[in-house]
């Protein structure tokens, strides 16, 4: 793969998979567009090896905080986490429900599944709710008044990330704004549930390709080139994404979401 197209794709895995854009979306149209083949199976784990590394240094004092409560210990200093002791137990519940669909829809979502049709209308239906969230939710919970409830439900939200186009942190939040979180909380709370599927994905895919492409596969330059790039680039979306959630609503995202999607179906269109 040309080093171009190395540092491209992992800039584009960077900043979309961490905004609630739909980084498939972006990643599928970049390299139909321009004509790229397939990245495979092992760059596509570098890249989200990196984005789920750059969540897991941003988080990290939080991680520890949450897990140390989890298991009956006082740590930490952030007065909301205090405030919700069992929200290990809370964001481990939650991720069943992606676990055992993604491990029921895998194939689909990467053949049947991956086409322009499919990503324009969940980048714009996911818009929408995005959009109804903002105006229903009454934003009056903070991380430390999420309950067993919101937790599920976002869970399940966190579900339908399988499909391409639907961006699991739009769906998370979304799902969490309509559960009366507010912005940041809601933010917050995607990133942490994020952690454990992705990392579990991630394990998941290694394997696979250890098993048909060897070990080999895996140490190349540009693999670590994408792990870092995307890496760097994603701790520093989420730096601005939770300092701008916390003066801004999603509106901008909304209409991007919206306007990005109809752009992919029109040139489904064309291209046909």
């Amino acid at each position: 793969m040309p080093l171009y197209q190395v540092i491209a794709l992992s800039i584009v895995q960077g900043v979309t998979e961490l905004l609630p854009i739909s980084s498939s979306g972006h990643l599928f149209l970049t390299s139909w567009l321009l004509g790229w083949q397939d990245e495979g199976l092992a760059f596509d784990i570098a890249l989200h090896l990196g984005t789920l590394f750059a969540v897991i240094v941003y988080f990290f004092r939080d991680w520890l905080q949450v897990i140390a409560q989890g298991f009956g210990v006082s740590f930490g200093t952030d007065e909301h986490l205090k405030q919700n002791p069992r929200l290990l137990w809370m964001l481990a519940a939650a991720s069943l429900p992606i676990g055992l669909l993604g491990l029921k829809f895998k194939d689909a979502a990467e053949t049947s599944l991956r086409s322009p049709w499919v990503i324009g209308t969940m980048l714009i239906a996911v818009g929408l709710l995005m959009w109804l969230g903002e105006k229903r939710g009454s934003r009056a919970k903070n991380m430390g008044q999420v309950t067993w409830l919101d937790a599920l439900l976002i869970g399940i939200g966190q579900s339908l990330a399988i499909i391409p186009g639907t961006s699991r942190s739009g769906i998370t939040m979304t799902t969490a704004l309509f559960r009366n979180l507010d912005r940041a909380a809601a933010a917050r709370f995607s990133f942490l549930l994020s952690t454990p599927a992705v990392a579990a994905a991630g394990l998941k895919a290694v394997y696979d390709a250890v098993k048909t492409e060897g070990a080999s596969a895996l140490l190349t330059q540009e693999l670590f080139i994408g792990i870092a790039l995307s890496g760097v680039t994603g701790w520093a979306v989420i730096a601005f994404l939770m300092r701008y959630l916390q003066r801004s609503s999603l509106m901008p995202f909304i209409w991007y979401r919206i306007g990005f999607g109809i752009l992919v179906i029109a040139l489904a269109v064309f291209r046909a």
